[in-house]
């Protein structure tokens, strides 16, 4: 029998597949995953930042989707609470759309069927004397206030792969799968290091197709098993403006054309709007957000809005391509948010993954790594555990009864120094690695190279020596969201530090 190199090769780097690769290797499976760009690159670092049910989905009779992702939402939260953390939403009611008794209805199921524990219920408000009220048109007068969290997207899939690598899984980044074969008992899987253009050849027992948008073109290198299932590349733009509020609550509007639309506060100067639901074609890596999403962003969130926002206000804005599964749904709107998880029939496995939520991705990834292991007995008998990580925490999670006032508080203690901007900062990001972050500092001179806003050496160290980060756009966008809080040109002056000082002493 050929010696595998792996047991499990999963080709990409979005949540789902460092989930995966998270889940495997903490069974004590021999992981590789490999990326073809960075980490949460595209889907996964482009959502609304939200941990949800989605309650616009009981309108269509998804209960199954909802109460999963409802009940993940308490699971995430408990694993991770330095990313994540509860969010209260105000509905405002729109007389000429949603009934009121609809909207109670839906709520009430929301409250009901996830098994919410954490997270205080919904109630109606009055908004003539709530403080969301005073920011919306005084044709608002009633509205519904209800509870989901809040997710710091990219660095959720970080976490899961530096998870990963701390388990044994080996993550190789701007790493290309460029060939598939099927030999009687296990694959060949080609990869190519994309700055070498080197070419090598690993064996595995299983596959993973976590490409996202790319799944099609991956189910394309292999001739075996051909899957019938197709995905729907249906892009969501957001547009972030100053902010148009000054409390804490987020805003979810209904649309006439039946969707609906978030206001979030965010990154504590700003407010995120969004998102559209628009189908594409052609290369996923090249998709922007259009003007037109713009100005149905801006149009939509006015009619609620004492201040009309417009085009001229945006100061930065993103587009992500979601590859849902093609349910042959009419409106893309209406496309199933749910994953589907189709295993090979014969030969060695090989799962493909078709649409899915940020939200689920754990229970997906628990649900393939159980899908894949019957057919490799004798791994599943040597395999260190059953499903995990619904009791795991993620790095940094690690805090007494993950209250993390209560640990932002222990860590103001402990760095008394640390001015309480970059203190939010370093425990909302890291959680309890704050401490590998800051080492031996006694100061903020003790942080090396200020790169403006909050970015210091010490941040940029940590990030490239235990999170992958190698360029500018890694820390200030994906790793981080400094980039809105820095000069214009810090971009090139931390890519030429990062080719110097970083890459020769790190």
């Amino acid at each position: 029998m050929t010696e595998m190199n792996y047991d499990l090769v999963v080709i990409g780097g979005g949540i789902n597949g460092a989930g995966v690769a998270r889940d495997a290797a903490g069974r004590g499976l021999r992981v590789l995953l490999c990326e073809q760009d960075d980490l949460a690159r595209y889907t996964s670092s482009s959502s609304t930042k939200l941990i949800h049910g989605g309650l616009r989905y009981l309108e269509y009779y998804d209960f199954k989707l909802v109460r999963h992702a409802l009940l993940e939402r308490e699971v995430l939260l408990r694993g991770a609470p330095h990313i994540i953390w509860p969010l209260r939403f105000i509905l405002p009611h729109h007389r000429d759309l949603r009934p009121r008794w609809m909207i109670r209805l839906g709520l009430f199921l929301y409250d009901h069927i996830g098994g919410r524990k954490l997270l205080p219920k919904s109630w109606s408000v009055d908004l003539k004397k709530h403080v969301s009220g005073e920011a919306l048109s005084d044709e608002f007068t009633r509205g519904f206030e209800y509870s989901d969290c809040w997710v710091q997207d990219s660095r959720l899939v970080v976490l899961n792969a530096r998870d990963a690598a701390d388990r044994g899984a080996e993550i190789k980044l701007h790493t290309t799968c460029t060939d598939l074969t099927a030999a009687d008992d296990h694959w060949l899987v080609e990869i190519t290091d994309n700055a070498s253009k080197a070419v090598s050849t690993v064996t595995s027992r299983a596959v993973v197709n976590a490409a996202g948008p790319w799944v099609e073109s991956v189910q394309k290198l292999q001739v075996r098993n051909k899957v019938e299932h197709g995905v729907r590349l249906v892009k969501g733009s957001h547009i972030v403006v100053n902010k148009l509020f000054d409390h804490e609550y987020t805003y979810i509007f209904q649309n006439a054309d039946g969707r609906v639309l978030f206001a979030v506060p965010y990154e504590q100067q700003y407010t995120l709007l969004g998102t559209t639901d628009i189908e594409v074609t052609g290369d996923p890596a090249t998709v922007e957000i259009e003007q037109r999403e713009i100005d149905y962003i801006c149009e939509s969130v006015s009619e609620y809005f004492k201040k009309p926002v417009s085009a001229a206000d945006v100061v930065w804005s993103y587009t992500g391509v979601r590859p849902l599964f093609d349910d042959a749904a009419a409106n893309a709107s209406k496309v199933t948010r749910d994953y589907v998880i189709h295993l090979s029939e014969s030969g060695p496995p090989l799962v493909s993954i078709f649409g899915g939520k940020i939200t689920t991705f754990r229970k997906l990834s628990e649900e393939v790594i159980d899908m894949i292991l019957p057919r490799l007995p004798e791994l599943e008998k040597s395999a260190k555990r059953k499903a995990w990580t619904a009791t795991s925490t993620l790095p940094g999670g690690d805090m007494p009864d993950a209250d993390f006032d209560r640990f932002v508080k222990t860590t103001q203690v402990q760095y008394p120094w640390l001015p309480e901007p970059l203190l939010t900062d370093y425990t909302r990001n890291y959680g309890t690695l704050i401490n590998s972050l800051l080492g031996d500092a006694k100061h903020t001179d003790d942080l090396g190279v200020h790169f403006g806003g909050d970015l210091y050496e010490a941040e940029v160290r940590h990030l490239v020596k235990h999170e992958w980060a190698s360029c500018a756009d890694d820390i200030l966008w994906r790793r981080t969201r400094k980039g809105l809080h820095v000069p214009q040109d810090t971009a090139s002056r931390l890519d030429d530090w990062l080719k110097t000082e970083c890459n020769s002493t790190a």
